[in-house]
């Protein structure tokens, strides 16, 4: 398995000037633009808003997966802590009828 980037950006040329795409990789032969902006004057400067809004794009990606990682944790907690809650609450009725019968 390649160790390549999964986010990338690419610099093309235009009529009107240049234009930086932020891309995704979804498999090894398909890449999808997750962002682009065009109207640039030089290369140079494409190339460095590429740089740029490459890092803030993935910087902002890291967050967000952080925040559903931590909603999801959530969430089997409390979904664990539930399904405790009622196989205990089932037990002590099991216990109960036992003390009756003597």
């Amino acid at each position: 398995m390649s160790k390549g980037k999964k986010y990338d950006f690419r610099v093309t040329q235009t009529e009107t000037g240049w234009k930086t795409e932020i891309t995704r990789r979804m498999t090894s032969t398909k890449t999808v633009v997750s962002k682009s902006h065009d109207g640039f004057a030089t290369e140079a400067e494409a190339q460095a808003w590429g740089q740029t809004e490459l890092q803030v794009f993935v910087s902002t990606l890291a967050e967000r997966n952080k925040r559903r990682d931590e909603k999801q944790a959530k969430a089997k907690l409390a979904a664990a802590l539930a399904a405790e809650a009622a196989t205990d609450g089932d037990d002590f009725d099991d216990e109960d009828d036992e003390f009756d019968e003597e």
